[in-house]
């Protein structure tokens, strides 16, 4: 879409990056004059309601957030001028990934690794303040620009009050990272802001090692690794990390959350003591926005040529006024005495009878064969006006209409005579007025064969250009498809005309993803130009997030743009009744909700502080996801 206008307002200039959801452009706020950064939704999923949620979901969190190292989201929108677009418009920043710095890298230092921690847990801390939890934190969503600032950015799993919760567990962790995600949005969907610490201690532990903590063949390995293992300490794998930040990455990447630090605040306060406990001599890291050091200094109320003249010492290039006046013309007495020599007065008398010739000519013209008017100059006038000019001086007026390039539809060219000439009196002029350029519409070529369509461009004056062959659905093999400039513009004469000829549909090859990962399995489809329909069931074999069946069947070549329907697991039907015992009313409904069970809720007593006393069916009872379970309140 590079060259579009978005919204009548942004102008697209080139793609900078591309993920699974979207593309982010560098444009031209045409409005602002200024650079900014447009992410736009995949066509193919803009249909999808889920997806267009949780693209608004990233313009409100961010919106909602005011912070130097969160990326600042201006804009959002619905593209009606041109291609349909669902589109977010951030500021511009100008840089790269941690991802891309800690692959040139390949592992920082301990004191490195802090710098680049604050600003990230300063970020979160300003979010988790307003109930806000990111959900996606990871090396590709944190951006460092050119001056070393460092901002977190893609907020588009993040939940919280401001910004709803319409997202459903499942798909939050199919389209997570999860290399990152925490245990709990593994196995339940839920995240807090413990969540956000995990992510944190995670990207941590890769700063400093230069490796995840877990590696394997399939996401689902790696998922299970988070679930069922605990993280190794950095020092397995780098010594000389401090015992204090090797231990507080251990707590942050628990895989009990009660074990973490709370938040992302209380996460950064320890990491600022560690940070002093290994310089105390040096100032910490302040978060205040880069200003500049030099005042500006205030400009001189004297203009500089003035002020440079003024500054000159007294009496230099200057002189007197006596100096300056210039001298007297002395007279020569022997040259006013000479009389002129015969050569000039015979070039006198020549010149003289030259003028008498001439005044006589002029006067005959004039005044001796009729009245002569002259003609005034008239180029760049409208008709009207000179027409109405040549009528006061009492001269006739014809026009004569060509085509012309350069000057407007009913602006004089020129005349005839042209300006300065003279016509007798009720004469008449000839006015040259431009039709404008010669025009002619691109006709209608979609559907006609190629020789077809050259013959109907000469025919209208139109020139051959290029003729491109490309794969499309719709159009016979052979057939043109679309002419740039496209049919109904108009042209000048001897245009050229460029064609994109029908290649018939392209043939692709079906793979199986059966077993593999949706994220996968969406990625690789629709870059290879199958539209993919997600839906989810419940599967007892399937692991969560991966694909159960695909429709059609893989093996086959299918034209581009085939719809390919994959069935993604939500994992067991089933849920285990949680321990809710003296939880308070709503921690406990929240909790069961969360896994999809419905609550009845039966109150003894009108305690304020009452807390859950019973539940059935029993702690620890498989039920089906979307039973009732009754809890009582006293």
């Amino acid at each position: 879409m590079s060259g579009e206008l978005i919204d009548g307002r942004y102008q697209l200039l080139r793609q900078v990056a591309s993920g699974g959801m979207a593309t982010i452009y560098e444009a031209l706020d045409t409005r602002l004059d200024r650079r900014v950064a447009v992410k736009i939704m995949h066509s193919h999923l803009a249909d999808d309601e889920e997806f267009v949620t949780r693209f608004i979901r990233e313009a409100k969190a961010a919106a909602a957030l005011s912070h130097p190292n969160i990326v600042a989201v201006q804009d959002q929108g619905w593209n009606q001028n041109g291609s349909p677009a669902v589109f977010l418009v951030m500021e511009l920043v100008d840089g790269h990934t941690l991802r891309e710095y800690l692959f040139e890298q390949g592992s920082l230092s301990v004191r490195e690794v802090i710098r680049h921690l604050i600003p990230i847990l300063s970020a979160l801390a300003a979010a988790h303040k307003i109930g806000i939890v990111h959900r996606d934190i990871k090396p590709e969503n944190i951006l460092i620009s050119a001056t070393g600032r460092v901002k977190v950015a893609d907020f588009g799993l993040a939940r919280g009050e401001l910004i709803g919760n319409s997202l459903t567990a499942e798909s939050s962790v199919i389209m997570g990272s999860v290399s990152y995600l925490s245990p709990e949005q593994i196995q339940r969907g839920v995240a807090d802001s413990r969540s956000d610490v995990y992510s944190v201690g995670i990207l941590a532990y890769e700063l400093l090692t230069g490796e995840k903590p877990f590696a394997g063949e399939s996401p689902i390995q790696i998922a299970y690794l988070h679930v069922n293992d605990r993280v190794p300490p950095p020092s397995s794998l780098k010594p000389d990390i401090p015992e204090a930040l090797d231990q507080l990455i251990l707590r942050a990447t628990s895989v009990n959350p009660d074990e973490r630090p709370r938040d992302a605040h209380m996460f950064l306060d320890e990491l600022l003591a560690i940070q002093a406990s290994l310089d105390p001599t040096k100032p910490q890291m302040s978060l205040g926005l880069d200003i500049p050091t030099t005042p500006i200094r205030e400009k001189s109320r004297t203009p500089k040529r003035v002020s440079s003249l003024l500054s000159e010492p007294k009496g230099v290039a200057s002189g007197t006024v006596s100096d300056m006046t210039p001298p007297k013309a002395v007279p020569n007495p022997a040259r006013s005495a000479r009389s002129p020599s015969p050569r000039v007065r015979k070039n006198r008398r020549i010149a003289v009878g030259l003028l008498i010739v001439l005044v006589a000519s002029a006067w005959y013209f004039i005044a001796g064969t009729g009245t002569k008017v002259l003609v005034p100059s008239m180029a760049s006038m409208t008709v009207a006006d000179a027409q109405g000019r040549l009528s006061e001086l009492g001269i006739k007026s014809r026009v004569t209409n060509v085509f012309n390039d350069d000057i407007d539809k009913g602006i004089v060219i020129f005349s005839r005579p042209g300006g300065g000439g003279r016509v007798s009196s009720g004469g008449t002029v000839e006015l040259i007025v431009s039709k404008g350029p010669e025009k002619y519409q691109i006709p209608t070529l979609q559907g006609l064969s190629q020789d077809e369509g050259v013959a109907l461009l000469e025919k209208n004056s139109l020139v051959l250009g290029t003729i491109k062959q490309v794969s499309n659905s719709s159009i016979p093999q052979g057939a043109i498809i679309s002419s740039t400039p496209a049919t109904g513009v108009e042209v000048k004469k001897g245009t050229v005309v460029n064609l994109k000829i029908s290649k018939g549909p392209e043939l692709l090859i079906l793979n199986s993803y059966v077993g593999k990962s949706s994220d996968q399995a969406l990625t690789e489809m629709t870059d290879a130009g199958f539209k993919v329909i997600s839906k989810f069931a419940y599967s007892e074999t399937v692991a969560i997030g991966a694909v159960i069946r695909q429709t059609p069947n893989a093996g086959g070549t299918f034209p581009k743009g085939t719809k390919i329907s994959i069935i993604v697991s939500q994992g067991s039907e089933n849920a285990f009744i949680p321990n809710v015992y003296s939880l308070s009313q709503d921690k406990a409904t929240s909790l069961l909700e969360d896994l999809q069970l419905t609550v009845k809720v039966e109150k003894i007593g009108n305690r304020v502080d009452a807390t859950v006393t019973d539940v059935s069916p029993a702690v620890g009872t498989q039920v089906k996801r979307g039973s009732t379970v009754t809890i009582t309140v006293g």
